[in-house]
């Protein structure tokens, strides 16, 4: 029998995901991803750049859905 683990989503998989208010403050990489392979945590003003912002480390699109 084996531990079930958290589902996690693969760090840098996408180039662009939508993400809710809800979700903010927006960090990449968002707290579902794994971070084993990441690079460091960094928050993007999305409300700030007009509902879209890019992550400087990986270049991940990120827009505000609602």
């Amino acid at each position: 029998m084996t531990a079930t683990q958290p589902q996690t989503t693969q760090a840098n998989a996408q180039t662009r995901y939508e993400v809710r208010r809800g979700d903010l403050p927006l960090s990449c990489p968002l707290p579902s991803m794994g971070l084993w392979n990441s690079h460091p945590r960094v928050y993007l003003p999305i409300e700030a750049d007009g509902g879209e912002a890019d992550c400087p480390y990986c270049g991940a699109h990120f827009v505000l859905v609602d």
